[in-house]
């Protein structure tokens, strides 16, 4: 009575192999995909699910500042300082109608002489406001985070209080590390973690305003999570950057030095394209921005000057570059048809049919 189901077996036999073959090559396929991307690329709406998990970890990005703490550039600055705090308003599965219209209302604030133009004045001003809004949202989560990590609620957090919630969220037990740190003992922490922990050591330090005493009080908090709202801290930043990227031992930073981040194995055509377009932003970047002496190099206070988010001369050339982009009739303005065409650029979305409802929107 088997042997149908032998027979059938030995019949259907080759294309079973045949059909795991290509489900293992797919799978192949698609990690090659996955391992050829940049480091860079994660989304506003990763970063979001990620936030609640690292949530007392200084964040690799930061709103409304040009470059991560890790170097990279920062994809979504563009739409964070034309946004502001309604980033992440526009998804592509919102009503297409309702997007137009809520894109006409920022361009109807923004246009404050309301002549239908955006000029680089009026566009800067904005690019400063919705900074403003970055900075005072940071300040909110910092408060909240400072009380996670202030359980007594005397106002300063140690570094060792510090230690044990941030120990706590990578798994370990938290009365374990609080015994250890109290006994002195030596703490069991893989080379990945005990690394992190001497990178936020040494900012811990640097946030410490004197005198230094270890103990971070809220503002002082603030500026180890979010150091582009110190002068202090900003500079440290840069300082780790230019030491990150640095190949020479000069503390300044040359083109190649800037393009030659390690952006992943590239095995395919897709991820080749992918290195390149990152390679021509960078070189783009350091050339017509970073470099504002132009003399092929980028010292710490070019870069410092660079990633100020309230720098308001960095804030103008970046409203003339952001007009630049969607300025198709050359006159130095943004009109409403030009700003929809463009809403991909200013809002992460492509808004459709832009040029038939533009002025029924408006």
């Amino acid at each position: 009575s088997t042997r149908p189901w032998v027979a059938m077996a030995s019949r259907w036999g080759p294309l079973v192999g045949l059909a795991l073959r290509c489900l293992w090559l797919l799978g192949a396929v698609l990690l090659m995909d996955a391992s050829a991307r940049p480091a860079n690329h994660t989304s506003t709406r990763d970063r979001a699910a990620n936030r609640e998990e690292n949530e007392i970890l200084p964040p690799d990005h930061l709103n409304g500042v040009k470059l991560e703490m890790d170097g990279h550039l920062n994809r979504d600055f563009h739409q964070e300082v034309f946004l502001g705090k309604d980033l992440g308003g526009f998804d592509e599965d919102t009503e297409p109608r309702r997007s137009r219209r809520k894109l006409m209302v920022i361009f109807s604030k923004v246009d404050v002489n309301s002549d239908r133009k955006i000029s680089a004045k009026e566009m800067q001003r904005w690019i400063m406001e919705k900074t403003a809004e970055h900075f005072q949202e940071a300040m909110e989560e910092s408060k909240m985070h400072f009380r996670a990590v202030d359980p007594d609620g005397d106002g300063h957090v140690s570094w060792d209080e510090y230690k044990v919630r941030f120990l706590a969220s990578k798994g370990h037990s938290e009365k374990e590390v609080a015994d250890a740190i109290r006994l002195n003992e030596e703490l069991k922490v893989d080379e990945e973690t005990q690394e992190v922990l001497e990178n936020l050591k040494d900012r811990w330090y640097q946030a410490d305003s004197p005198p230094a005493d270890l103990l971070l009080t809220e503002p002082e908090f603030l500026s180890f999570l979010h150091p582009e709202h110190s002068r202090g801290m900003l500079r440290f930043m840069v300082k780790e950057i230019v030491r990150d990227l640095d190949q020479d031992g000069d503390k300044q930073l040359s083109l190649p030095e800037f393009i030659s981040l390690p952006v992943g194995t590239v095995e395919n055509q897709q991820g080749q394209d992918m290195d390149d377009n990152w390679v021509r932003d960078r070189k783009k970047e350091f050339e017509e921005l970073i470099d504002s002496d132009h003399d092929g190099i980028v010292t710490a206070e070019e870069l410092e000057s660079y990633m100020d988010p309230m720098n308001e001369y960095n804030a103008l050339n970046e409203a003339k570059q952001m007009i630049a982009v969607a300025d198709e009739n050359q006159n130095q303005h943004l009109e409403p048809e030009e700003v929809l065409k463009y809403s991909e650029f200013f809002t992460g979305s492509k808004l459709v049919d832009y040029a038939r409802s533009v002025h029924e929107e408006f």
